[in-house]
């Protein structure tokens, strides 16, 4: 290979969106494994996916919604309506566990329809409807759950938690679906019509409608597509913690999302990110999460850590963006 053609192969590689992000996760790991013996053990890594896997199912939908050039407040509060009514639906009114799960992942698809009618219908500001929603699937998760925790749910609703072992290691089988959903929408984003429409709608709309693009179906879709994702997460979630909470996924689930979907490399203008960096920017917050916990830090001050990465990482968007222009 020419030298010339050597230097644009290295030029493409580390400009690459995903390679910062890879980066800094892999930045992140050294640390703490400096810092902690505990950090770099088996069990500890599946700790982490586990911990990873319902946000990082949430930020696939949260990227979707950013590479339009919107964004999605009420991703927590609509996967703890999905995940109430699914096991209140199974537990307290007798619904088979098949139709009450699908049941709390419809009324997630529904909001998700809600927000993409009102973005294009009503050409609302996404910022305005989805803290709106956030709002009412709020009020909805508390007045439907009475303010009750559901226990004793069917094996089919916590199927994801259940786990198997890799030499001698646990992992849960919604780690698996995680990462099965990330192959289907990288493959969604990145080998289809459907995918380059979503991208071109993010750059920029109008130019997107004048070459023959529905931005209009296109944005219902994403928002639809979103919702299903959130939907999915509320399984993982009574999965993972075998109850139905009304009190669960509503805080910092919103603003995780988002993290993960930013840290990921995905700009905020839209129109350009990587449902990969996605992923790679979920771990980063996983392993923050763990390793501060690890080396002793008490949680309020891993919520200004991660306060402070989210600055960095759109001050660098911002930056990058200007530059573009």
């Amino acid at each position: 290979m020419r030298p010339t053609a050597t230097l644009q192969l290295v030029r493409r590689v580390i400009t690459a969106p995903t390679v910062g992000p890879f980066i800094a996760l892999v930045l992140t790991m050294v640390f703490f494994s400096l810092k902690t013996d505990r950090f770099f053990q088996a069990q500890n890594f599946s700790l982490v996916l586990q911990q990873v896997m319902i946000v990082g199912v949430l930020a696939i939908g949260q990227t979707l919604v950013i590479l339009t050039a919107g964004i999605d407040l009420s991703v927590g509060t609509v996967m703890a309506l999905g995940q109430v009514i699914m096991t209140k639906l199974a537990v307290a009114n007798g619904v088979p566990a098949l139709w009450a799960l699908l049941l709390g992942i419809l009324t997630c698809v529904a909001f998700g329809v809600l927000h993409g009618g009102l973005v294009t219908g009503v050409r609302l500001p996404p910022f305005i409807v989805t803290l709106g929603t956030l709002n009412i699937a709020f009020a909805l998760t508390h007045i439907i759950s009475d303010d009750l925790t559901f226990t004793g749910l069917p094996k089919l609703e916590v199927f994801w938690g259940r786990t198997f072992t890799i030499s001698g290691t646990d992992f849960t089988y919604g780690v698996v679906l995680m990462l099965v959903l990330y192959a289907l929408f990288w493959y969604g984003l990145n080998q289809t019509a459907w995918g380059r429409h979503v991208y071109a709608v993010g750059d920029n709309r109008e130019a997107a409608r004048l070459t023959g693009i529905n931005t209009n179906r296109v944005l219902l879709s994403v928002y639809t597509l979103a919702g299903l994702t959130y939907g999915i997460a509320a399984w993982l979630l009574v999965g993972r913690t075998e109850v139905g909470d009304p009190n669960a996924g509503q805080t910092t689930e919103n603003l995780d999302s988002i993290t993960a979907v930013v840290l990921g490399g995905t700009s905020l203008f839209g129109g350009r990110g990587t449902i990969i960096g996605t992923l790679i920017g979920a771990l980063i917050v996983g392993v923050f999460r763990n390793g501060l916990t690890l080396i002793g830090v008490q949680v309020i001050y891993q919520y200004l850590v991660t306060g402070i990465l989210v600055i960095l990482a759109v001050s660098i968007d911002q930056f990058a963006h200007r530059r573009r222009a």
